[in-house]
């Protein structure tokens, strides 16, 4: 089972540092951490923004459920949301991409029953020599749910060479 440390230092760093907190905006509502998000509402990917964007650098995205299946059985998690690199600083510090996903964005869809899952979205500063196609299913299909499963946030990291989560920011949703 993943251990995902990096995900444990940044939901930490952000209870305590302000400038660690992304900017998540859902169905055109900015998000506060652990607001709750119909799951109706949540079904497109988030507009993200940072407050301290370098406008040279490129970013990237890993969006996590953290609590999958049930939050007091995460045997199946955290399940992978999206990873979407290319993210560039625009007008009031919203972040834009315009390449192509290495895996796409998939809404809240916890089981029926569960309690509030914690839909986590983690800034990377992306590497400049980093080729999503090298990881991203062949002819930009979506990533299948098998890929998905019991993602280790920490092998990522490593595997795409990406340093600490710059911020991070999460919803709860059922």
């Amino acid at each position: 089972m993943p251990t995902n440390a990096v995900v444990k230092r940044i939901l930490s760093a952000m209870e305590t540092d302000d400038s660690k907190v992304l900017g998540v905006t859902v169905n055109g509502k900015a998000i506060t951490t652990k607001q709750y998000i119909p799951r109706a509402e949540a079904q497109s990917a988030p507009e993200i923004s940072y407050a301290v964007p370098n406008s040279s650098a490129t970013y990237m995205v890993v969006a996590l459920d953290l609590d999958a299946p049930f939050p007091s059985f995460g045997v199946l998690g955290p399940i992978l949301h999206w990873i979407q690199p290319g993210f560039k600083a625009g007008p009031n510090n919203t972040l834009t991409s315009n390449e192509p996903f290495v895996a796409n964005y998939i809404g809240p869809a916890p089981p029926p029953g569960s309690s509030p899952h914690r839909y986590s979205f983690f800034l990377f500063e992306q590497p400049e020599d980093f080729n999503g196609q090298k990881y991203a299913p062949a002819g930009g299909k979506p990533l299948s749910n098998w890929h998905r499963m019991r993602y280790d946030l920490d092998d990522w990291q490593k595997t795409a060479k990406l340093g600490e989560p710059l911020a991070a920011n999460y919803f709860l949703s059922n």
